[in-house]
């Protein structure tokens, strides 16, 4: 059985039989999380892109765990910088089996800038295939058609922005779904901040709705066995 846990934003964490994968691991400074990084102990760390509010904890949480982090050849070497030397560099349309099953790096339209200003490559959307289920997390994005083509692979769970100001909204997140078709649709990155604030039991209404896919709205610490 595999377990996703909502630590809050875009942060998520997913178990498996044998591995503890940390999604985004933005947890000091987070509103909306209630576990500090000290209480995390993955032993891998998937970055989606270089912003402050995504990469988060993630050079504390490696040095002290011994995680490998995986993220795009931007962000590893800037992370090798930082002293963390446990990493595996992947990049977008690129997937590797890990031992807790298969990340593939998909398109995200959004910025990657690092927290310290230096380039961060291209965001990413994540893929993953982990014990026959396929669970899509968007990373920070736009709405655009090629969601489509991702939505091929077969999505058991999609994780989708809908905060809007720096993603996509509501509104676009409905047609994310039509084009992605997932069984079960959670969403992420909103009501950290004002300028992103939502309201999400109207989302899910109208993800009901309006589309095939089954809202499942998290809060921080509440899981999903997938």
């Amino acid at each position: 059985m595999t377990t996703l846990t909502a630590l809050g934003h875009s942060c998520f964490q997913i178990e498996t039989g044998d591995h503890t994968i940390l999604i985004d691991p933005f947890l000091t400074d987070n509103p909306q999380a209630t576990v500090k990084p000290d209480d995390v102990n993955p032993d891998f760390i998937v970055i989606s892109h270089g912003h402050g509010d995504h990469i988060g904890d993630a050079v504390d949480i490696a040095k002290r765990s011994g995680a490998q982090v995986i993220a795009n050849f931007e962000i590893v070497n800037w992370l090798g910088n930082q002293g963390v030397e446990n990493s595996h560099p992947q990049h977008l349309g690129g997937g590797f089996t890990h031992p807790f099953g298969h990340l593939k790096l998909t398109i995200a339209h959004h910025g990657s800038g690092l927290p310290d200003g230096s380039y961060g490559g291209n965001p990413a959307g994540l893929l993953f295939t982990i014990e026959g289920k396929k669970i899509y997390h968007a990373g920070d994005t736009g709405l655009f058609y090629d969601m489509k083509l991702i939505g091929d692979a077969g999505i058991d769970v999609a994780l989708l922005p809908i905060g809007d100001n720096f993603t996509m909204g509501p509104e676009d997140s409905l047609k994310a779904i039509e084009f992605l078709s997932p069984k079960q649709v959670i969403p992420m990155h909103y009501n950290t901040w004002p300028p992103i604030e939502q309201n999400v039991d109207a989302w899910a209404e109208a993800v009901k709705s309006q589309t095939s896919a089954e809202p499942v709205v998290l809060a921080a610490n509440e899981s999903l066995e997938i």
